[in-house]
């Protein structure tokens, strides 16, 4: 039994099974936001999520593996640390890749199913490709952050064109840049050694304090624009959401004013709870409302 466990805490690392979680669950509430009533599309779309992002992560974790063993942050991954063979690795990234597609298939609609070959191509391809050519990689892989939500949106009945999903989406892209930056920001010699581009071989400490200042800064604005496009029925869960940016606002200053050593890790956990925050008051206003209705 002990055995079985430790066998699958490597394959739960492997598949980044936070990550994952937070994709099905931003999916979910893209869901919630668009239909009606909460039907079989929204277990669907929400295990397809979960399915594809797993398969995704492992992938990537397979296509990174010797980049991996190079620095100290990743070292210990299932691959480098040598307790996966990358063989069984990419045998299963493969087939939750498929259990992701089929699901989305069976729920009957093409979109989801698109938006999840995109989201799949863009980070195993793209952003994969691009982080070894640039620093600045993470702006277009950003784009991930907003593909969930919009699979969840569209598998509820609603439209790619929906001005009310395009301020959801550029939410999710808005915290996605500033996530990834504040998660290496501290990293740099490592990525450099592994020869990989870093910002912190851009900008001075100074400068990447600024910037990221500004980039939280910005996605916590970019909250506010959900209510005034339109999904918030409840003047409540606007308040809440002028609050929760207000925060996250306050704990950007901190990291411009080096608090809490350069203020990263702090940072880094107040963004993750902030989106997880959002994601709780579109839900409940929804389902609040669609009660009262």
């Amino acid at each position: 039994m002990r055995e079985l466990c430790s066998v699958t805490k490597v394959y739960l690392e492997l598949c980044k099974l936070r990550i994952s979680l937070f994709s099905a669950l931003s999916a979910a509430m893209g869901f919630l936001l668009s239909a009606d009533r909460i039907g079989l599309g929204m277990p669907g779309v929400t295990c397809g999520v979960f399915f594809l992002s797993c398969g995704a992560c492992a992938l990537n974790q397979f296509q990174e593996r010797d980049t991996d063993a190079l620095m100290p942050r990743t070292a210990a991954r299932p691959l480098p640390s040598g307790r996966i063979d990358p063989v069984k690795a990419l045998y299963v990234s493969a087939a939750l890749l498929f259990f992701g597609f089929l699901a989305l298939f069976l729920t009957g609609k093409t979109a989801p199913f698109l938006l999840g070959l995109f989201a799949v191509v863009w980070y195993n391809g793209v952003y994969t490709f691009l982080k070894r050519k640039t620093s600045f990689a993470s702006i277009p892989g950003a784009l991930i952050g907003a593909v969930p939500p919009a699979m969840g949106w569209v598998s509820g009945g609603g439209m790619l064109s929906d001005h009310r999903l395009a301020a959801v989406c550029f939410f999710f892209f808005m915290w996605q840049a500033p996530h990834f930056w504040l998660l290496l920001m501290d990293r740099g010699e490592e990525y450099r050694r592994a020869g990989l581009p870093s910002l912190a071989a851009v900008f001075s400490k100074s400068q990447l304090r600024r910037i990221l200042f500004i980039w939280i800064s910005a996605a916590a604005v970019s909250a506010l624009f959900i209510p005034m496009g339109g999904v918030v029925r409840n003047h409540g869960t606007g308040f809440f959401l002028f609050a929760a940016a207000l925060w996250l606002a306050c704990n950007g200053y901190k990291v411009l004013r080096g608090e809490h050593g350069d203020g990263c890790f702090f940072a880094f956990r107040s963004t993750n709870v902030f989106v997880l925050i959002v994601m709780l008051l579109l839900s409940l206003d929804k389902l609040v409302g669609s009660f009262v209705l």
